[in-house]
């Protein structure tokens, strides 16, 4: 091996002097050092989940990875699942331990997504998830102000979430859900959820799925259900200064920023700690008017592509 190299948990690893991307003031041996040094609050986040990543190779754009390369270490835990988005069977890998996750992060591995279901069972998701995400610019009070609101419909429905930061620009909103509920039921409770919050200032937010309908509002994404992933607690983004996605109490919320958390400073934050864990709340039942109420709310992608086709039909038909 070079100079440059060495070798943890029986994991050799390379070219660790190279910048990690550009823009991230970093180097591949920081995101493994970080990574290491959390390994054990991100590897409860990530265990037996299917895992999708986001990796960064020299002079290529960053590209999500779902199917486990051949080349992977036979060691490596897998699991065959029907990934609906593709259409196909996917093999993908399962985070389960330090060893691996240092693997993903020499494969130059920067962000970390696992599903929200077990890779033991299809159905139930394990979670319900708001992904608050706010118009472009310095918005993240915006996205804030309406987490906020979503806590106060989670309240109304005798429901508790926790929150974090997605490394980006917005929050995520977290509450978890009873085994006795299914994927659908989830489904419907995260529209209705998303509906009520906007619905309480509908100036701030919106559920308009097309870009161009939220005249810069706050945007209430309430599509991660089923298969879907959402970046992991204390997983690092491809952004500049290498963000990461951090719990933070609701307490706190109005008094950070994204750029608090980045792969320098969340090691020193954590000081061997989980508050992602921590505050998670037991798995809780879902409202019965929650489920049927979203069940009259149209599924937000499938209305948005509806209304593409129709728009384009319109347009067409206009010339």
């Amino acid at each position: 091996m070079s100079g440059t190299d060495e070798e943890r948990h029986g994991v050799p690893l390379t070219n660790l002097d190279q910048p990690l991307f550009d823009g991230a003031d970093a180097t591949k041996r920081d995101l493994v050092d970080y990574l290491d040094a959390v390994a054990d609050p991100i590897v409860r986040a990530l265990r037996d989940r299917p895992l999708s990543v986001i990796r960064v190779l020299r002079g290529q754009a960053p590209f999500m990875q779902k199917n486990l390369p051949k080349y992977a270490p036979p060691w490596v835990p897998r699991v065959g699942m029907w990934a609906e988005t593709s259409r196909r069977q996917v093999t993908y890998a399962l985070c389960d331990d330090r060893r691996t996750l240092l693997w993903f992060a020499n494969q130059r591995a920067v962000e970390y997504h696992p599903t929200l279901v077990r890779a033991d069972r299809a159905d139930p998701a394990t979670h319900l998830v708001l992904d608050i995400d706010p118009p472009e610019g310095d918005a993240f009070g915006l996205a804030v102000r309406t987490a906020h609101l979503v806590r106060q419909v989670l309240s109304e429905s005798r429901l508790v979430g926790v929150v974090k930061t997605s490394g980006a620009k917005g929050v995520h909103v977290f509450v978890p859900i009873e085994a006795q509920a299914t994927i659908e039921e989830v489904a419907a409770a995260t529209r209705a959820i998303a509906a009520r919050a906007e619905r309480l200032d509908p100036a701030l937010a919106t559920t308009a799925f097309i870009r161009e309908d939220r005249g810069g509002k706050v945007f209430l994404d309430s599509t991660r259900a089923g298969g879907a992933t959402v970046v992991a607690a204390y997983s690092p983004r491809v952004r500049p200064g290498v963000p990461v996605s951090f719990p933070v109490s609701w307490e706190d919320l109005d008094r950070v920023t994204p750029a608090d958390f980045t792969v320098r400073t969340v090691p020193g934050l954590l000081a061997g700690s989980d508050p992602w864990a921590d505050r998670m709340p037991e798995p809780q039942r879902l409202d019965p008017g929650l489920i049927e109420e979203g069940r009259t709310i149209p599924v937000a992608r499938v209305q948005a592509m509806h209304e593409g086709k129709r728009r384009a039909r319109a347009r067409r038909e206009a010339e």
